[in-house]
């Protein structure tokens, strides 16, 4: 199997050609390849391959083996894929995912790839639709319990579920010891990706994520504009807001107009193989 392990803000993914390549148990695929120690080494597989509602699909898998809806972050790669590897000479694209179709804009240097924006859609924030299990919807500041710890939490879905809590000092946080709690939270039934945030200033978030089927990661697109969303409904920024990352930044942008959200990120290639 021939693949191309590429990143965006270090959220880093193994990316294979379905065009060229079979991929028969992708789940198993995604648990062995994504191992640092005896696979690739990845947060993840990432599946290119062909759509009949739009230019391309995108199929991924968490480095558990359980499969995404979407990663802001892989998108833009699968966007640079395409484009780099001669697929497309198109620079507006239509992408297929479990969260629907998203549009892509590729922003092109020396006949490369070098960012990309994605109109990543209106965010939802219906309690049964991201689904939480809450008392108020919108879920806005909402109480819970962690671990014996009294939080709250402001709950965002981009076609996958986030529980964004504002917090003091993000980088302090040991996230692999209180990771787990939150994502397996009964209030969540579908389990949750966490952002841990702190707001700099109106246009600045310093954010970490610990994401579902993955761990912590150094980078989560959904969860950047799930996070700048939720400090948007709290009063806490403006509409366009920097978010950093353990591996980058993000450019997050909400449309009042439209209901949606944009985002602006990197894409890169990290390196080819073939894997037996």
């Amino acid at each position: 199997m021939k693949f191309t392990k590429m990143q965006g803000c270090g959220n880093d993914y193994v990316y294979v050609n379905c065009f060229c390549e079979t991929v028969g148990n992708p789940e198993e695929t995604a648990i062995k390849v994504s191992d640092r120690h005896f696979g690739i080494g990845a947060d993840g597989l990432v599946l290119i391959c062909p759509s009949e509602i739009a230019d391309f699909q995108m199929k991924m898998y968490n480095a558990d083996g359980s499969q995404a809806q979407m990663c802001g972050n892989a998108i833009r790669c699968v966007g640079k894929y395409v484009y780099d590897y001669g697929m497309t000479e198109k620079t507006e694209l239509t992408i297929e995912t479990l969260a629907g179709i998203k549009k892509l804009e590729l922003h092109v240097k020396d006949g490369k790839v070098f960012e990309a924006v994605v109109n990543m859609g209106t965010p939802i924030v219906e309690a049964k639709k991201i689904p939480v299990t809450a008392s108020v919807s919108p879920v806005i500041a909402e109480p819970i319990t962690v671990d014996g710890r009294e939080e709250r939490m402001t709950c965002v879905s981009m076609g996958n579920p986030h529980a964004v809590f504002f917090v003091d000092n993000p980088l302090a946080l040991d996230l692999e010891k209180i990771g787990p709690a939150y994502e397996h939270h009964v209030r969540f039934p579908e389990r949750i990706n966490t952002e841990f945030a702190k707001v700099e200033e109106r246009n600045t978030i310093i954010m970490r994520v610990w994401e579902r089927g993955a761990g912590e990661t150094l980078a989560c697109g959904t969860g950047a504009c799930a996070c700048a969303y939720a400090a948007i409904l709290n009063g806490y920024t403006d509409d366009s807001v920097t978010v950093k990352l353990l591996g980058g930044e993000l450019l997050i942008r909400y449309d009042r107009n439209e209901n949606v959200i944009y985002m602006t990120g990197p894409a890169a290639v990290v390196f080819e193989g073939e894997w037996e």
